[in-house]
């Protein structure tokens, strides 16, 4: 399982790396679209695996790998793959970016630097092994998603 995790973050990280090597756009919508889709999708079955550990049998070597690719991926510089116009288009199914996004800077500031800052701290406490202390930051990694949700998401 370590090895898949390792495995899924270099992948990824070298796909976030390819789209933000410099400021200029790389890949067409599309692929961007597809990257960003991926790179969530991974962090989704990250937290599942964190949630799974702190409502079930834990294990600290499973929270903590799932927490690193978070915190690498919250860390990745995402945001060169939201280039203009990518809240329309379809990656590996239809977008769900609400044009807000590229409009409400300040709200965008302060979800992804919550999100960030909630990522780096939960791959701190994962790495020390307290299971209720790894809870507790579970929750506020998952409320510091939601705020971005709620706001630039769309419902399915």
């Amino acid at each position: 399982m370590k090895k898949i995790a390792q495995i899924l973050t270099a992948g990824l990280a070298l796909t976030v790396l390819a789209g933000t090597a410099s400021a200029q756009v790389i890949g067409k919508t599309e692929d961007q679209i597809r990257w960003r889709q991926s790179a969530y999708h991974t962090m989704a079955w990250s937290m599942g695996r964190i949630k799974a550990n702190v409502e079930g049998s834990y294990n600290k070597d499973q929270v903590a790998e799932a927490a690193n690719v978070i915190q690498a991926i919250a860390n990745s510089k995402m945001g060169y793959l939201y280039q203009a116009g990518s809240d329309n288009g379809k990656g590996w199914k239809e977008t769900r970016l609400k044009s807000e996004f590229f409009t409400d800077r300040e709200t965008l500031g302060k979800v992804a630097g919550a999100f960030g800052l909630a990522a780096n701290d939960m791959a701190k406490v994962a790495a020390g092994g307290d299971a209720a202390a790894v809870k507790a930051q579970f929750g506020k990694l998952g409320d510091a998603c939601k705020g971005c949700h709620d706001k630039f998401r769309k419902d399915e």
